[in-house]
C-alpha cells in the first residue's frame, strides 16, 4: 500500500499537470470561442429554421413541421436538376484542373532561368477575387463584341483568309462551359501547388537508382511519380469538391443562373432571397454541409495519412 505523502505527492503531481494543460490552452480559449460563435451558433440556427414551415411574407403563420422541408427540398424537380448541375459543374472542374495542374506542376518541377517568376505569375488567378475573375472571364475574354476570344478568333481567320470568321455568343450558346471555364482558370493554381509539394517530395534515392537503371521519363511517371503522387492527387480533388460544390460566385455573376446553370447554392439563394422561403432554403443548406463535411472528413484522413507517411519517411 502506498503511504498518505506518496498519494498526496501524486495526487500534487496530477493537479500540477492538470494545470498546466489548462495554461497551455487558455491562450486558445478566445479564438474558440469566436469560432463557436460565428461558425456553429449560426449552424444551429439554420438547422432550427429548417424544422418550420416559415415564409418572411407571412411571418404570423410560422408553423413547425419537423421534417416535412427535407422532403420538399428532396422531391423539388427544380432542386434536384439544381444538383445535377452541381455535380456535373464540380466533377468537370476539379477533373481538368487536376490534369491541367499535375501537367504545369511537372513544368514547374524542372529547374529553367525564371521558374520563380514563372510560378508567380502562375499562381496569380487563384489570388484575384472571385468577383473579379469571373467578370474578367465574362467580359474581357467571352463578349461576343469586344472579347479577347473572339478577338484571336478574328486574327486566325484573317491571317488564313478567311472571308468571314464565326463570333459564338459564349455565355448564350455555351453557358455551363463558360462558367467552367472560368473556375477551371481560377483553381488550376491551387492544384498545381499541392501536386508540386508532392513532386518535390519524392525520393531521390529512387529517383536517381531508377534512372542508373536505364528507365525513361514515362517509366519514371508510371511507376515512381505517379503512385507517390495517389495521395496528392487525392487530396486536391477532394479539396476541389469541397470549394467547387460551395461555389456562388462565378455562377451569380456570368449567368445569374439562368440557361441551366443554376448550382445548389444559387438555387438555395433563390430559395431564401427570392422566394422568401426560410425553412426549404435551410433545409437545403443543412444538406449541403452534411455533403461538404463528409467530402472534408476524407479530405482530412487523406492529409493525415501524408503527414504520417512523411514522419515515417523521416
Amino acid at each position: 500500500m502506498s503511504s498518505p505523502q506518496a498519494t498526496t505527492a501524486s495526487a500534487a503531481a496530477s493537479g500540477a499537470r492538470r494545470l498546466r494543460g489548462w495554461a497551455t490552452r487558455a491562450p486558445m480559449m478566445p479564438a474558440l470561442v469566436f469560432l463557436i460563435v460565428v461558425t456553429q451558433l449560426p449552424f444551429a440556427a439554420t438547422l432550427v429554421i429548417s424544422l418550420f414551415d416559415w415564409n418572411s411574407l407571412y411571418p404570423e403563420a410560422r408553423e413547425f413541421t419537423g421534417l416535412d422541408n427535407f422532403g420538399t427540398v428532396l422531391g423539388d424537380a427544380g432542386l434536384r436538376e439544381a444538383v445535377l448541375t452541381t455535380a456535373l459543374l464540380t466533377a468537370t472542374v476539379v477533373l481538368v484542373t487536376v490534369a491541367l495542374g499535375l501537367g504545369v506542376a511537372l513544368l514547374l518541377d524542372r529547374s529553367f532561368r525564371g521558374r520563380a517568376l514563372v510560378r508567380t505569375m502562375l499562381i496569380a488567378p487563384f489570388l484575384l477575387v472571385p468577383v473579379a475573375a469571373a467578370l474578367l472571364w465574362k467580359h474581357m475574354l467571352l463578349n461576343p463584341e469586344y472579347g479577347f476570344v473572339n478577338g484571336l478568333l478574328n486574327a486566325a481567320g484573317n491571317l488564313v483568309g478567311a472571308e468571314s470568321v464565326p463570333q459564338p455568343e459564349w455565355v448564350s450558346d455555351m453557358p455551363l462551359v463558360a462558367v467552367e471555364a472560368a473556375l477551371v482558370w481560377q483553381w488550376t493554381p491551387f492544384m498545381m501547388l499541392i501536386l508540386l509539394a508532392g513532386l518535390q517530395s519524392r525520393p531521390l534515392d529512387v529517383l536517381e537508382a531508377a534512372k542508373l537503371d536505364g528507365a525513361g521519363h514515362w517509366h519514371v511517371f508510371r511507376y515512381i511519380t505517379l503512385p507517390h503522387l495517389r495521395r496528392y492527387l487525392e487530396l486536391a480533388a477532394l479539396l476541389g469538391s469541397v470549394f467547387i460544390v460551395q461555389n456562388f460566385v462565378a455562377v451569380y455573376t456570368i449567368t445569374a443562373g439562368g440557361l441551366g446553370t443554376a448550382n445548389l447554392p444559387y438555387a438555395i439563394y433563390q430559395t431564401f432571397y427570392k422566394a422568401h422561403e426560410y425553412g426549404i432554403a435551410s433545409a437545403a443548406g443543412v444538406l449541403v454541409v452534411i455533403g461538404s463535411i463528409i467530402i472534408a472528413t476524407f479530405a482530412l484522413r487523406v492529409v493525415s495519412s501524408l503527414f504520417s507517411e512523411e514522419v515515417s519517411r523521416a
